[in-house]
């Protein structure tokens, strides 16, 4: 029976990874604002899934293997760049006009996708995402984890300068939202079971480093875009720098809730107001 069993998961495993499809997507630049915790709209602009805008960008998921056909199309007054960071070349799109891009994933991991023209402008006005190329069947759960300036979005939309050594953000955000809203997004609070299996896929595209720290478990490294030595590392605080990605796995081994915030506790507040940043819990059931 056991023989089975095993020959049954290795079957299922082996179909899982050896089919692969392509997916079609579309991505809209759309110009609005942020709403943030404190109800203050700031100046930003996010890749949407359709013409409607959304603060938050979208997810993309792929299994390995996958080809992407991707259409991006530009609702903005002025012209925007498009790339795949460590994937792409850089693709130009004009005001009101559309480009396509296709691109074959097949190595694992998280990748960001974003408007570099004019770094990090454009990318820390809010045209940056996540693409995930996943190879595993198991709960996932996703953070584009980013810090905002807001006079500095008021600015920049006017068409003013600032000077970027003298970065000095107020809101703190995971999907575009800060706690206690975080914990109301499906896709970034942590849930399930002891004994599950759980990848966190996280995306820094913000500025600052952010060191994110678990209480109550430990997790896996099993991606990194800045230091792939530093796979398979099981720790309990993991910083990311800007414009890199992490994939973690975790296993847990008892239930509870327990907090994952910035261990630079500036970062767990939202102009001040503590702990209105990147704050959330993991929720684990008997």
């Amino acid at each position: 029976m056991n023989k089975l069993l095993l020959g049954f998961f290795f079957g299922v495993l082996f179909s899982f990874n050896s089919f692969s499809t392509t997916i079609n997507k579309s991505l809209y630049i759309v110009a609005d604002s942020l709403l943030t915790v404190d109800s203050t709209k700031v100046p930003y602009i996010t890749f949407n899934e359709t013409p409607t805008y959304t603060q938050s960008n979208p997810i993309i998921n792929l299994m390995q293997g996958d080809t992407l056909d991707l259409w991006v199309y530009n609702t903005d007054s002025v012209s925007h760049d498009f790339v795949i960071k460590g994937i792409s070349s850089v693709i130009s799109v004009s005001a009101n006009d559309s480009t396509f891009l296709q691109t074959v994933f097949t190595t694992k991991g998280s990748y960001i996708y974003h408007d570099p023209s004019d770094f990090p402008k454009n990318t820390y006005l809010g045209l940056a995402g996540m693409i995930v190329v996943k190879n595993h069947p198991f709960a996932c759960f996703y953070w584009n984890i980013k810090e905002h300036n807001s006079d500095w979005n008021t600015q920049l939309f006017a068409g003013s300068t600032v000077n970027w050594n003298n970065y000095n953000p107020n809101y703190f955000t995971i999907n575009s939202v800060s706690n206690p809203n975080i914990n109301g997004d499906t896709l970034a609070r942590i849930t399930g079971q002891v004994g599950d299996t759980l990848f966190l896929y996280i995306t820094n595209t913000g500025l600052s480093i952010h060191s994110m720290h678990f209480h109550g478990y430990h997790a896996t490294i099993k991606y990194s875009s800045r230091n792939a030595s530093h796979l398979n590392r099981e720790k309990d605080t993991f910083p990311i720098y800007p414009m890199e990605t992490i994939v973690l796995k975790i296993v847990p081994d008892k239930e509870g809730e327990y907090p994952i915030h910035d261990h630079n506790l500036v970062a767990v507040t939202g102009n001040n107001m503590y702990p209105n940043g990147m704050f959330s819990t993991i929720l684990i059931h008997p």
